[in-house]
């Protein structure tokens, strides 16, 4: 006998290995058949539409001093979400966000008066912008007073927060929004100066803003922090925001901890790449007609486009069982 003479064992696998070679090369010839001509694939079909509103993709190439105006913007923000219907879902509720003349907070602004609240507004000197927030606002038949401040100074914090409370009786929303931003190219350029305006602003803002508003938070209130994808990932020409951005995201999770038991809760949102003010007030015109097409989106987002995760947040029907949360919106699918 041959010890060396095939089976007909090894000739049945040899033979069923062949069969399942074949069929692989089948799928294969499937898949070329499929392929997109030579030259025509791999070409930009532009921003994913994942919505009817019409949002641009092109930035104009423009720069704006500090803090920076969206009266002056070239391209205007979308903020007021005109397919967003209200349901009540902030009925009777008093919120007070910073930075809400302009960008994010004045989308947030214009929902939060559409779902039946009435909104106090914290803005530093952008006076033009927080009156058309304010238009904005009553608009939408809520109530609106305007604060002019810093968020660096503790008394003005506690004192925007009692002038809420005295406007409109109670308190039940603390959006803190308001933020300080400037690039470097490395981190020798950040001076003690600017890494105190940075942090005293952003991190420090929000802790004096909670800080003031919490003796008047009842069960049922929320605190909503802006934070960003530059808190989740890092930025290597923002490292001082970046920095204040995954202390904000920290501090919300700590407090969340620290009022659960009262029935308060603590939420953030990281947003991603947002047309507002704050970003030409921060690019050079040749950088910003860059900005936001690194997102999968190929785009920057509207601030109409995050709003509505602010609302979710604030309403009780809506989060009441969320605390503690970083919610990433940043137009890039996993972060």
């Amino acid at each position: 006998m041959d010890d060396n003479k095939p089976s007909a064992r090894d000739n049945a696998r040899s033979q069923s290995n062949e069969a399942t070679a074949e069929k692989q090369r089948e799928i294969q010839r499937e898949q070329d058949r499929k392929e997109p001509a030579e030259g025509s694939g791999g070409q930009d079909k532009g921003p994913p539409k994942t919505s009817k509103r019409n949002y641009p993709s092109e930035i104009p190439a423009q720069h704006l001093q500090k803090p920076g105006q969206e009266a002056d913007m070239e391209l205007k923000p979308q903020f007021m979400a005109p397919d967003y219907k209200g349901s009540g879902k902030l009925d009777g509720m008093k919120a007070l966000i910073t930075g809400g003349d302009s960008g994010i907070g004045r989308a947030v602004a214009v929902l939060y008066a559409r779902e039946g609240a009435d909104v106090a507004i914290v803005y530093l000197s952008s006076h033009e912008d927080a009156e058309e927030t304010k238009r904005c606002i009553e608009k939408e038949g809520r109530k609106c007073i305007l604060m002019a401040g810093d968020v660096k100074d503790s008394a003005f914090c506690k004192e925007a927060v009692e002038k809420t409370v005295k406007a409109f009786g109670k308190l039940d929303i603390l959006v803190n929004n308001a933020a300080f931003q400037e690039h470097a190219h490395s981190l020798e350029d950040i001076t003690d100066e600017r890494m105190e305006e940075t942090f005293m602003t952003n991190i420090g803002g929000y802790m004096r803003m909670a800080r003031a508003a919490l003796p008047h938070l009842k069960e049922g209130s929320s605190i909503i922090n802006t934070g960003s994808v530059t808190g989740l990932k890092g930025s290597a020409r923002l490292l001082d925001y970046s920095a204040t951005k995954g202390a904000i995201h920290a501090f919300t999770m700590s407090l969340a901890s620290a009022v659960l038991e009262k029935g308060i809760r603590v939420n953030a949102v990281a947003p991603g790449p947002v047309w507002t003010p704050l970003n030409p007030a921060d690019q050079s015109s040749s950088e910003i007609v860059e900005f936001g097409k690194q997102t999968d989106f190929k785009r920057p987002a509207q601030p109409e486009e995050l709003s509505p995760a602010y609302v979710f947040l604030a309403s009780p029907a809506c989060a009441s069982y969320i605390t503690g949360i970083v919610l990433p919106i940043t137009g890039s699918v996993g972060s």
